[in-house]
């Protein structure tokens, strides 16, 4: 699947309380390490397997979770541990590079590349707060899926040695084929609310519900995650201190978040595109006109023109985001006019793919709403996708207006 210089190691084995473990090769010794990939590399890789996740992407629609043969095809390419540490078998990728080879894969099958990319997110940015044994576990298999929830329905209930969590969190990317979830909670100490938490959790642990069925983005997977009574110990339990309250996340982890749901959504706009395009250098006329071929017609000439305008401007203006916040880091502090203005390049690179699709769509005509055609999933895969509440355009807009003209705070937790 992915050449030749491609080093995975073998499925890893799990325990009785579904830890994954390091698997050893045939003599007993620990896998060989990934082949480390620069950033071109494994944007060649996920170029690679876009037909694949084609080809399956109606698939895991109809199935509502990622298909098998899709999944294999981004572990074996590796990508699956593109921002994974360096010394646990990753790739140790930036920003930049994750959008990159998430825009790739969405050109296949959005849903698929939602769940690499969201992964990969949850994998920089939980990584980060996991310590010793926690950490070592959830980077164990570096080729894992992992999803998350901060939709929550539940609670973790101290009890000797750990938390006793029960209740539902919602809209779990990709949990049916993810090794580990994390799950953020409220804590409720003696009877008494007492905080909140991050808690790592092995998905077998977990009942999953299949609850999400949506007009888009509906091979996500993103279903609920069920537990009762399950026993998370300590190590794997995320909490400040008594009293102390929580700092504010660095702007390249919550930023960098909103740009794992957008990119997937960049690569769905580019593919919709490339749909368009075989249309216009192909023989088809437009109907009940003197033109012998669509591309005959200037004014078609100029709507995908504008189209391929608005779907580079998002690309480029998301990636320079990334960089951004890759050079800057957040020391100190991102101010948080600063985090505000970074948040409106997403929501304007959002709105531009849904331009971009409304322009391509009255192209296509009518045909491109036919099920066999993957112009119409494009569509429903963005429509759905750009309305993820981190690409909220009313309240980002009202949030950047009050930093620039006033004084009263922003209504968003986010800044």
């Amino acid at each position: 699947m992915c050449g030749p210089s491609c080093s995975v190691p073998n499925p890893v084995p799990t325990t009785r309380a579904g830890w994954p473990t390091r698997a050893p090769d045939t003599n007993g010794n620990d896998p060989a390490p990934t082949t480390i990939l620069d950033a071109d590399a494994l944007v060649d890789r996920a170029r690679d397997i876009v037909k694949t996740l084609r080809d399956n992407a109606g698939l895991t629609e109809r199935d509502l979770t990622p298909a098998p043969a899709s999944v294999d095809a981004v572990r074996e390419a590796g990508l699956f541990a593109i921002t994974v540490p360096r010394e646990y078998g990753g790739h140790g990728a930036n920003l930049p590079t994750l959008v990159r080879v998430a825009v790739e894969l969405g050109q296949g099958c959005p849903s698929t590349a939602w769940v690499f990319s969201l992964s990969s997110a949850a994998k920089l940015m939980t990584g980060a707060v996991q310590t010793g044994r926690a950490r070592d576990a959830y980077f164990a298999d570096p080729h894992c899926v992992v999803c998350a929830s901060g939709v929550i329905g539940g609670h973790g209930e101290t009890v000797p040695g750990g938390l006793s969590l029960t209740g539902k969190w919602r809209m779990a990317s990709g949990c049916e084929v993810a090794t580990w979830a994390f799950l953020v909670t409220p804590i409720v100490r003696d009877g008494a609310p007492a905080g909140g938490a991050g808690v790592l959790v092995p998905v077998a642990d977990l009942t999953v519900e299949r609850s999400w069925d949506a007009a888009g983005l509906g091979g996500t997977g993103s279903h609920t995650l069920v537990a009762d009574g399950v026993f998370v110990e300590d190590a794997f339990v995320a909490l400040p201190p008594p009293g102390a309250t929580m700092p504010q996340p660095p702007a390249r982890l919550t930023i960098g978040a909103v740009l794992a749901h957008l990119a997937p959504m960049l690569g769905a706009a580019k593919g919709a595109h490339q749909v368009v395009e075989e249309l216009l250098r192909g023989d088809k006329a437009p109907f009940q006109t003197t033109y012998r071929r669509m591309a005959d017609s200037p004014l078609a000439r100029l709507w995908f023109a504008e189209a391929t305008r608005l779907v580079d401007a998002a690309v480029e203006r998301s990636i320079r985001v990334a960089e951004l916040l890759d050079r800057t880091g957040d020391v100190p502090p991102m101010p948080s006019l600063d985090r505000s203005t970074l948040r409106m390049e997403l929501v304007t690179a959002a709105q531009e793919c849904r331009a971009a699709l409304g322009k391509l769509l009255d192209l296509h005509g009518a045909s491109g709403f036919q099920h066999a055609n993957p112009l119409q999933r494009f569509w429903r895969d963005v429509e759905v996708g750009t309305r993820y509440a981190g690409l909220n355009p009313f309240i980002t807009a009202e949030d950047h207006s009050r930093l620039l003209l006033t004084d009263e705070p922003p209504v968003s937790m986010a800044l």
